[in-house]
């Protein structure tokens, strides 16, 4: 029988002695296993030409892994994974197992179905890394821990944007190259942060299988405020992304300009990788609630604001989309701590997944819903639509910023 849930607070007993090195290792970990996720976007035309794939495959292909990693962490969290188990030890064994699924396209790959599965099943194992990478730095840093976190997060964002920088030197890399690069450099992650880190100290067993485990989570009014803020922010942040490019591609066909497209999209995204590290420092004065609430207010004025901006020059319209790309997931850290901090101590790991679980399929609605605007709306129109999940998730933490 699940126990009734209580307030969570931190222990301020004493101060714990964490080794230097631990943040660190549990950021090139998790930068080091989801290089999986991301290698497939670069090498995608490059599949589509060694595999003779249709036209809209690399956006099939890039969907499996989204599907994965959503059927993944559906089935971690309910199975409670990574609270019942040890979380390094699920870390590794995802790394290497998501390792072998992404070298099989250099080894048994023979079509479309077969790539489809193996994506697939790479983003399955990704559901090991990127919430039990949160998890493990929850349980090595509960007083800090919007800023552990904003260093995450930061990593992830770099990876997110790294193909579309290695798009700018694409002729000196080859694509099975890139596959066995990432294999190596997760197994690496992996094998680094369980014999070096392994699990922290702040870390709760929880004490059975529970099925209900997800709707008890879900009963603290808090732990909604937050995890609701949380998938307000997914519903613009991988749509902007994914659409990014497309973008920039309509601003120079309108306004006759040669901007780099590779070269800017790389920058506009891995501009967020800054905001999740300076927003993780803010969090340590502001408190996490507070740089959430700016952040996700920002990148929500920012979409109100696109089809104005589109118009105007460069030297103006691209600093926009940097300040864009700065806070579109500058939040992301923050609201992270804020799902860890209101969750049930023995359920942090589960809490975690289900959050990702959900907020990952919103981001496949609202690519989709841009997908199919994009036929009918000229293209200043089309990242307006991402303001309703801004307004949505600030509504959701008004009962945190009150607090």
């Amino acid at each position: 029988m699940l126990p009734f849930l209580k307030k969570q607070t931190t222990s301020p007993k004493k101060k714990l002695n964490i080794p230097r090195h631990t943040l660190p290792v549990i950021v090139f970990a998790q930068f080091a296993g989801t290089s999986l996720w991301f290698a497939g976007n670069a090498i995608a035309t490059d599949l589509q030409r060694a595999f003779s794939l249709a036209d809209g495959a690399t956006g099939d292909l890039t969907s499996a892994v989204q599907l994965g990693f959503i059927f993944g962490t559906l089935v971690f969290a309910i199975l409670s994974v990574a609270d019942r188990l040890s979380p390094s030890k699920v870390f590794f064994a995802c790394a290497m197992a998501g390792a072998c699924f992404n070298l099989c396209i250099n080894w048994l790959a023979t079509g479309f179905a077969s790539l489809l599965a193996f994506r697939f099943l790479t983003g399955f194992f990704l559901a090991g890394i990127y919430p039990v990478g949160m998890k493990i730095s929850a349980d090595w840093f509960a007083k800090d821990l919007g800023k552990a976190l904003g260093w995450l997060v930061g990593a992830l964002v770099l990876g997110t944007a790294f193909p579309h920088l290695l798009k700018v030197f694409a002729a000196s890399f080859s694509w099975k190259m890139v596959v066995a690069a990432t294999s190596g450099l997760a197994l690496l992650g992996g094998a680094l942060l369980f014999f070096t880190v392994g699990d922290g100290p702040s870390r709760k067993q929880a004490p059975k299988f529970e099925w209900g485990a997800i709707p008890y989570i879900f009963r603290s009014g808090d732990f909604r405020a937050a995890a609701f803020g949380y998938f307000g922010h997914m519903w613009e942040l991988y749509a902007m992304w994914a659409f990014t490019p497309l973008l920039l591609v309509a601003y120079n066909a309108a306004h006759g300009t040669a901007l780099p497209i590779a070269l800017w999209s790389f920058l506009i995204i891995a501009t967020g990788s800054l905001g999740c590290v300076l927003g993780g420092y803010f969090s340590i004065k502001k408190g996490s609630t507070k740089v959430a609430f700016y952040m996700l207010l920002t990148s929500g004025i920012s979409c109100l604001l696109s089809p104005l901006f589109f118009f105007l020059p460069a030297y103006i319209f691209l600093p926009f989309l940097l300040i864009w790309g700065f806070s579109v997931v500058g939040d992301s850290p923050q609201f992270s701590s804020l799902v860890a901090r209101t969750a049930p101590s023995d359920y942090i790991g589960t809490a975690l997944t289900i959050v990702n679980c959900i907020g990952f399929a919103l981001t496949i609605v609202s690519i989709q819903l841009l997908t199919k605007l994009q036929f009918h709306l000229p293209a200043n129109w089309w990242f307006l639509w991402l303001a309703l999940g801004a307004v949505f998730g600030l509504v959701s933490i008004v009962r945190l910023l009150k607090k």
